[in-house]
């Protein structure tokens, strides 16, 4: 079986590969033409929890009809969310260098939550799984946060950081999936995989 990967992650497609997943990019639009039913804008008042399902279902929904309006093959369709949660608050992707300087700030001494959904489209139905992990960072001080910063890695990742690269130094401890972490759980996404029907090995 393959499937279609509603995601512009290069991570999610490293990811994949590693699981031995056939699959084909979606590409959404995105900027000024993005659709609606993917605008991850959260909802006022909306919990983490909720957040994080509601967003992966609808890159997976959205993703399946975009195979029918392209008139492409039929394969399900994957899509995943990964958002931060500290102090309660959904901590998304930053809006430019000084909001991510800002959330590195945050985030220096303390422990937050990384919340991974996968949804899978196939047959209609849309399968949901989540991956949690708790995440300490060590302190960090101004120039270090101001050198991360600089070299762009955290401008289109949640929280301002990615672990799989330079930020992984800021790790004091992780309890989870890495992989969840990095965008893409790989054992709750092969457990689900199975489910439907996939051969992983």
């Amino acid at each position: 079986m393959r499937l279609y990967l509603s995601s512009r992650s290069p991570r999610r497609r490293e990811l994949l590969n590693q699981m031995g997943v056939a699959f084909q990019t979606l590409v959404f639009r995105d900027g000024l033409r993005a659709d609606a039913a993917t605008d991850e804008t959260p909802h006022p008042d909306e919990l983490p929890l909720a957040y994080v399902e509601r967003v992966a279902r609808a890159k997976a929904e959205h993703g399946i009809k975009l195979v029918r309006e392209r008139k492409l093959p039929f394969h399900p369709v994957l899509a995943a969310d990964t958002t931060l949660e500290f102090a309660g608050e959904i901590i998304g992707k930053p809006r430019d260098a000084a909001d991510a300087t800002a959330i590195l700030r945050r985030l220096s001494g303390q422990t937050h939550r990384v919340l991974t959904g996968v949804a899978v489209n196939h047959q209609n139905s849309t399968e949901f799984v989540l991956s949690t992990s708790e995440v300490r960072f060590r302190q960090l001080d101004d120039d270090e946060i101001r050198h991360y910063v600089m070299t762009g890695e955290p401008m289109d990742k949640a929280g301002a950081y990615g672990i799989q690269g330079r930020a992984g130094m800021f790790v004091e401890h992780l309890a989870g999936s890495f992989t969840g972490v990095m965008g893409l759980p790989v054992c709750e996404t092969g457990e689900l995989l199975k489910r439907l029907g996939f051969k992983l090995f």
